[in-house]
């Protein structure tokens, strides 16, 4: 059937079912009763609700017809967008009941491995059929339900589907009030799935208890390297989600980004916080704005800039650190660390000699190439300083948040769209989604197992010395120590000498190898009193 016949007549007029809370089971019984057409999604969507009596959505046509397009370039790895605040969507929204349908059309797609969905009426009718797709679809590794009014008992059951879920590496929950009770479900999952690497519940609604249950599991699970917990609802005055939070900092060497903004965050906090990175050795990514943080937590984290080596993009936005917070790290940046790459200073009530001390640390800091400092008191010295910063090349435009400007002889600075995270919760309607300098803190600082250092026990100094002389290379060699046996992360450039590697049983077995996207990642049962 031809395309423009089947856009001539939809089957708009089709009843639709009666939505419901929780969907019922009959909706998902003939998986399998219409076969995937050779005319590709758009053809098979089209079969799927003419048999089931769902309307017919253009807009979901066009977006089809235009990955079916990709698919015959030999596009492979696409990610499906059918975002709600998309301009293109002229207003349209995805139902429960649409993507009932989209999940039957994708379930056995092996040419999608991501799906954008954000800003849509999904509901708990949506999340079941998003926890079905995740049982059956062997393929996707990104999924983005953000703000799609899933409740608790939806966020149940997409928590329960990870259980057995091996592909997904990125699941966004954002803004879907699950609760304290669908937060527990997602820590108790973490207990269990060994391959989400990235998880997102901000504003979410979380709880105490939850955010305790994260912090808790995140001191035994070993491959969630990315973690969201912003604006949970939290009661009392004593920080306790912080507290527990820096505990498990202090255990966990695995993660890379932290995101805690609007935990009401005091100096107390931050001490107990900072008490934790002098031990950690794998976060990059911290992200502390949005709470109550003034010049004495600053003066902790400083402390800490000058021995910690991972740090590589800190956001303070929306505190209060004021002069004397900025000169405490300006100090740090100029004299000690040369490892952090990106600074977020917005709207920290900082005039015109911390924004200037600021500055200067960046001329004998080479490593320091992103600061963010608009919403601050800007006065004729700050706007000199980072007028000459950018003019002098050593702060590049698209790594600030401000642009100079000058009017009757005198400099002054507007606000520019770049940031640490600036398309957090919406996209641009023109340029580049996901452009590096409005999002630098996730260019930065990607979530990447295989750029993970972690600590290294006696045990596996000996192994690490014996294949480093071994293998003859420069790379640096990965290992970590879990429960009892050795990790080993190689890049695919090594994997001829894998095999031969089952001969070197003097010094230890080789279990298994686990082939992955861009690495082999070789699990060893070490002999300790070999070693």
């Amino acid at each position: 059937m031809e395309l423009s016949q089947k856009q001539a007549g939809p089957a708009s007029g089709s009843p639709l079912p009666a939505p419901s809370r929780t969907p019922t089971p009959a909706w998902a019984a003939a998986d399998d009763s219409v076969a995937a057409s050779t005319g590709g999604l758009q053809a098979y969507y089209y079969d799927l609700c003419m048999e089931k009596s769902q309307e017919i959505k253009p807009f979901i046509l066009q977006i089809l017809q235009e990955v079916d397009e990709e698919v015959e370039k030999g596009s492979v790895g696409i990610t499906l967008n059918i975002a709600g605040n998309s301009r293109s969507l002229s207003g349209e929204r995805v139902t429960g009941e649409d993507f009932w349908i989209l999940c039957r059309v994708l379930k056995n797609n092996s040419f999608i491995n991501g799906l954008d969905v954000r800003y849509n009426l999904l509901s708990d009718v949506g999340a079941y059929y998003a926890a079905k797709l995740l049982q059956k679809q062997r393929n996707l590794i990104y999924l983005n339900l953000m703000f799609n009014d899933i409740g608790p008992d939806g966020g149940e059951l997409i928590a329960k589907a990870l259980h057995k879920n091996r592909t997904l590496k990125h699941l966004r929950m954002t803004g879907n009030k699950i609760e304290n009770k669908g937060g527990m479900f997602f820590a108790a999952m973490l207990q269990i799935n060994s391959s989400l690497e990235k998880l997102d519940l901000g504003d979410c609604d979380l709880g105490m208890q939850s955010v305790i249950a994260f912090a808790t599991v995140l001191t035994q699970n070993q491959t969630i390297k990315g973690l969201n917990l912003n604006r949970p609802i939290l009661y009392g005055e004593q920080e306790e989600s912080t507290v527990h939070l820096s505990h498990m900092l202090k255990e966990n060497q695995c993660l890379i980004e932290l995101h805690i903004c609007k935990h009401d965050i005091k100096n107390c906090g931050m001490k107990q916080l900072c008490d934790a990175l002098y031990l950690n050795r794998s976060l990059q990514y911290l992200d502390v704005s949005c709470n109550k943080i003034t010049q004495d937590g600053m003066k902790y984290l400083a402390d800490v800039l000058k021995s910690n080596t991972t740090l590589e993009v800190i956001d303070l936005s929306f505190n209060r650190m004021e002069n004397a917070g900025a000169n405490y790290l300006s100090d740090a940046l100029a004299s000690h660390n040369r490892t952090l790459k990106a600074l977020s200073v917005v709207s920290n009530n900082i005039e015109g000699k911390g924004l200037v001390a600021l500055s200067q640390s960046m001329e004998t800091n080479p490593t320091l190439s992103h600061i963010y400092i608009w919403g601050n008191k800007f006065d004729g010295a700050t706007c000199v300083a980072y007028s000459d910063l950018i003019h002098t090349g050593r702060l590049k435009p698209d790594n600030t948040d401000v642009e100079p400007f000058v009017v009757d002889g005198h400099v002054y600075l507007a606000e520019v769209s770049n940031g640490l995270k600036r398309h957090y919760y919406w996209t641009p309607g023109y340029g580049e989604a996901c452009s590096p300098s409005s999002n630098a803190g996730f260019s930065l600082a990607p979530v990447s197992w295989s750029r993970i250092q972690p600590a290294v026990s006696c045990c596996s100094d000996s192994l690490h010395n014996v294949l480093s002389a071994w293998m003859n290379t420069s790379f640096p060699i990965s290992i970590l120590h879990v429960s009892g046996s050795l990790e080993l992360s190689l890049p695919n450039t090594h994997v001829g000498k894998t095999q031969s590697l089952l001969q070197y049983s003097s010094v230890f077995t080789i279990a298994y190898i686990l082939s992955c996207n861009h690495s082999y990642l070789l699990r060893f049962l070490v002999s300790r009193t070999r070693l």
